[in-house]
């Protein structure tokens, strides 16, 4: 189809570089450089994934007093803004049950 239209000098019909009868784009030395670039990052990062840092024996409980630590922190930074605890007769107070009318 880009023969005929380059033999009649004619444009590619519509959008030139989408869709099924596009035109596709040359692919440069420095497309080919960026690819094998990305493919050796990608071939690096495959092999540090595949080497874990800890084995699993070391891995379990690892961070156990790290975490009670942290909860114990927000635990504590939650209670900052509690009231405080009051007993039954300052809440019943106002009443002044133990009055009596005459004097």
């Amino acid at each position: 189809m880009f023969l005929t239209l380059r033999l009649l000098r004619k444009g590619t019909s519509g959008k030139q570089w989408i869709g099924k009868y596009r035109r596709h784009r040359p692919v440069t030395w420095q497309m080919k450089r960026n690819m094998v670039k990305n493919l050796e990052r990608e071939a690096e990062n495959e092999y540090w994934i595949s080497r874990p840092y800890m084995t699993a024996e070391q891995e379990y409980g690892h961070a156990v007093e790290r975490r009670t630590q942290n909860w114990l922190t927000i635990k504590e930074r939650s209670f900052v803004n509690f009231p405080e605890h009051k007993s039954l007769t300052e809440h019943l107070s106002h009443l002044r049950i133990t009055k009596t009318w005459s004097n």
